[in-house]
């Protein structure tokens, strides 16, 4: 039975799909920012701006199924390698996909938020402030460290198996090693508020997988694996 569902694996295809999901990932991801409720004023912004919102919060929710896709892409090609890793590999990208769904339901709710904090009676700010502030980091938290520490790290155990299989050139993977690990060190740095979401610092920490992530979607495309990887 595994030797039959081996034998329909096409590294070609899956090169094609692969790059195909991560440049969608990445058009979809730059769609899904939503400026007014990452600021610090998203309280008195998020409503007036409730229609972009929306639309970022669509995009958002568009992300989720390009993550467990990507895994279930690459999932039987993890799997020739080392069953373990393949696990945690989809694993990972599941929980990012919940992650980010569990942003998408918190935008409405920050909408309503804000939209009560501007109606509300002076003697009443200070609590949706407060509530504010307590909504704001957990979805900071949902955002920038389990959807991007989760995908992070199912970005590294999938860059092994590329380095162990010989499938991609190993400068853009060892790019692609560097790059995650400073995604990983922006997330732990928002979530000990070292650093805010919309700050340059982060941008720059973020801005090498980016430009990777673009860089390996176009290889896959064009070019795909390796031979020798297909004939593993």
């Amino acid at each position: 039975m595994y030797t039959t569902s081996k034998k329909r694996y096409s590294p070609n295809k899956t090169a094609k799909i692969a790059g195909a999901l991560i440049l969608a990932g990445i058009v979809f991801g730059i769609l899904s920012i939503a400026p007014s409720v990452d600021g610090t004023a998203f309280l008195t912004e998020s409503y007036p701006d409730r229609i972009a919102v929306f639309r970022a919060a669509f995009f958002q929710f568009l992300l989720v199924p390009i993550y467990i896709g990507f895994a279930i892409t690459l999932y039987q090609m993890a799997w020739t390698y080392n069953r373990s890793i393949a696990i945690a590999f989809v694993g990972f990208r599941l929980i990012a996909g919940v992650f980010q769904l569990l942003g998408v339901i918190l935008l409405p709710i920050c909408i309503h938020l804000s939209y009560q904090y501007l109606h509300t009676t002076d003697s009443n700010l200070a609590l949706y402030q407060n509530i504010g502030e307590l909504l704001k980091l957990f979805r900071d938290l949902c955002n920038h460290l389990g959807v991007m520490l989760a995908t992070g790290l199912s970005n590294l155990l999938l860059h092994t198996v590329f380095i162990k299989k010989k499938s991609l050139p190993s400068k853009l993977l060892i790019w692609g090693i560097i790059s995650n690990l400073l995604l990983l060190f922006g997330s732990f740095l928002i979530l000990f508020q070292q650093i805010k979401v919309l700050s340059i610092t982060y941008a720059l920490l973020t801005i090498p997988i980016v430009v990777q992530e673009i860089v390996l979607a176009i290889w896959l495309l064009l070019k795909g694996f390796k031979t020798k990887a297909t004939n593993t």
